[in-house]
């Protein structure tokens, strides 16, 4: 039978499916298929596969669906769902068992927090959030009054000023109390977002009162991997767990859209009872890479239990802030018609995007190349952040490998001296892996430089480094909307790939709309932009549902 499905199948779904079946003494082929299909759900980002749907998701009805009642009977009898079970079945979607211990435990979890009523007397939260700050003030009196709280709200809703009070509120609470200091941790799934999540809090932390600066003096976000402690001898596991809890009062995860349901229970396990947990995000961007749709689960599965919503967006001008409600609300007419439209802060190019996208990035690479020559690093890195060519892909005539490419190409037409080394002066560039030795992280963003002892690479708040130092690194004159999650730029351009391409979502065009801080460029058809705003990615999982019962 699974021959017939090579089609959505991959070689790996097949055999693991094959030899769970072969290991648990199942011979029915129509439960090898759901194994399989389970496998390949965990690719596409699910934690599980509704047996009764997956079909209709597929949109193969030509292939040779088993009955879904007499599949799901089928499933059900399995041995693999025996003793010591490989599959589980929750309202009729089918689980690897790891993945539903995960999703369980992260349920378990939450509840449990989001139960728990701190004590101690409540500090008047108007010193912080005066009038006109409601929204604000709402999401610091959740806070205040559950152990866990669920921030959530767009780029430039003001979270982290939120942030920064809320954790002034918290350590004026526990002095209140009598507690001199109180640990906090910062956190963010990537060495990048970490680094962006503490230089923004300390920036909000210093326009404070003296006293409020005094109590939260001293913080330093780092990544989940670090804070939970890796171990050598695995790659799932850390140092700290529910034997081995983290030693924090309150724990601020920032970017918990990216954080997927592994690491997520991994950190719920982690955390002692009487920590203040606040995870903070924007659940319309993309979900993380991994599997699991866990700060989305949260905001629909909770309601309004330890959830609040920042809505009120201060970063963008008027046309920008319209598109991206557009896209969120999935109002493709209204999105087309703002595009249409245009102004100063947006444009729409559906014709002659070649000679469009050279006459916007030639400029920008030469201004940078410019800055480089010069050495002066702070010109070339506020160069950098003018501008992001953004794409969906890696590869093909829409991706970032192709785009590179002919950047670099054009930049020789330019100049007239080619490039041809790995490395040269004004080559701007991504770091793709953490290096805590030079403390150096995945998704921060750089240029190489003429110094006059060689070429060196200037990372924004890091210094610099000799290009011969850095490996994981790769050229970003272009670069995926993927990568660019967390950051910002004074403009974006928006490459949207064809129409086929199964990355082209609702959340990816809303990920790359909201990167920008005054404008926005789109390339694509009308066609493509219905096609990106009407699919959405959808993710099967069960947590939602979970926490509501």
């Amino acid at each position: 039978m699974l021959d017939h499905f090579a089609e959505i199948l991959e070689p790996a779904d097949v055999q693991v499916a094959r030899r769970l079946t072969v290991l648990g003494g199942e011979a029915d082929d129509s439960v090898t298929l759901a194994v399989a299909l389970a496998v390949r759900a965990l690719r596409a980002g699910s934690v599980c596969v509704d047996l009764r749907e997956v079909a209709a998701q597929v949109d193969l009805p030509d292939l040779p669906w088993p009955d879904p009642d007499t599949w799901l009977a089928a499933v059900s009898a399995s041995p693999l769902l025996s003793t010591g079970p490989v599959l589980r079945l929750f309202d009729e979607q089918l689980y690897l068992d790891r993945y539903w211990r995960e999703e369980q435990q992260v349920r378990d979890d939450v509840l449990t927090l989001v139960g728990t009523r701190p004590s101690g007397a409540l500090p008047d939260v108007s010193r912080l959030f005066p009038t006109g700050f409601d929204e604000q003030q709402e999401a610091a009196e959740v806070a205040l009054s559950h152990g866990l709280t669920v921030l959530t709200g767009g780029p430039g809703t003001g979270k982290t000023t939120t942030v920064a009070r809320l954790l002034a509120l918290l350590a004026e609470q526990a002095a209140l109390t009598g507690n001199r200091s109180l640990r906090i941790a910062l956190a963010a799934p990537t060495g990048k977002a970490a680094a962006r999540l503490q230089e923004a809090v300390q920036l909000e932390v210093d326009r404070l009162d003296l006293v409020d600066r005094r109590r939260l003096a001293g913080l330093q976000a780092t990544t989940l991997h670090r804070l939970l402690g890796p171990r050598p001898d695995t790659s799932s596991r850390f140092r700290h767990h529910r034997g081995n809890r983290l030693p924090h009062d309150v724990i601020v995860v920032d970017e918990t859209s990216m954080v997927s349901l592994t690491m997520m229970a991994r950190l719920l396990e982690a955390v002692r009872p009487q920590t203040r947990l606040l995870l903070v995000g924007d659940p319309d961007q993309l979900a993380s890479v991994e599997a699991g749709a866990v700060l989305a689960d949260l905001v629909d599965g909770l309601g309004s239990r330890g959830v609040a919503a920042l809505r009120t967006s201060h970063r963008f001008g008027k046309s920008i802030g319209a598109l991206a409600t557009a896209i969120r609300v999935g109002d493709a007419d209204a999105a087309l018609h703002v595009l249409a439209t245009g102004d100063e802060h947006i444009e729409w190019v559906t014709t002659d995007a070649t000679e469009r996208l050279r006459e916007v990035v030639v400029p920008h690479a030469i201004a940078l190349r410019q800055a480089a020559i010069l050495g002066d690093a702070k010109a070339a890195l506020k160069t950098l952040d003018e501008h992001r060519l953004l794409c969906a892909h890696r590869r093909g005539p829409a991706g970032v490998m192709h785009w590179n490419r002919q950047v670099q190409r054009w930049l020789t037409d330019a100049t007239g001296e080619p490039l041809w080394a790995s490395w040269y002066v004004g080559r701007p560039i991504l770091v793709t892996a953490n290096d805590y030795g030079l403390k150096l992280y995945n998704g921060d963003t750089g240029v190489t430089v003429a110094t006059p002892d060689g070429l060196r690479v200037a990372v924004g708040g890091n210094g610099s480094f000799a290009t011969g130092r850095l490996t994981e690194v790769e050229t970003m004159h272009a670069m995926t909307i993927h990568k660019s999650q967390g950051s910002q730029a004074n403009e974006v351009t928006v490459l949207l790939p064809d129409i086929e391409s199964r990355l082209l979502t609702r959340e990816l065009f809303y990920t790359a709309v909201t990167r920008a801080k005054t404008r926005v460029r789109v390339v694509g058809t009308e066609a493509e932009v219905r096609a990106a705003i009407t699919r959405q990615a959808v993710r099967a999982t069960g947590l939602r549902k979970r926490l509501r019962t």
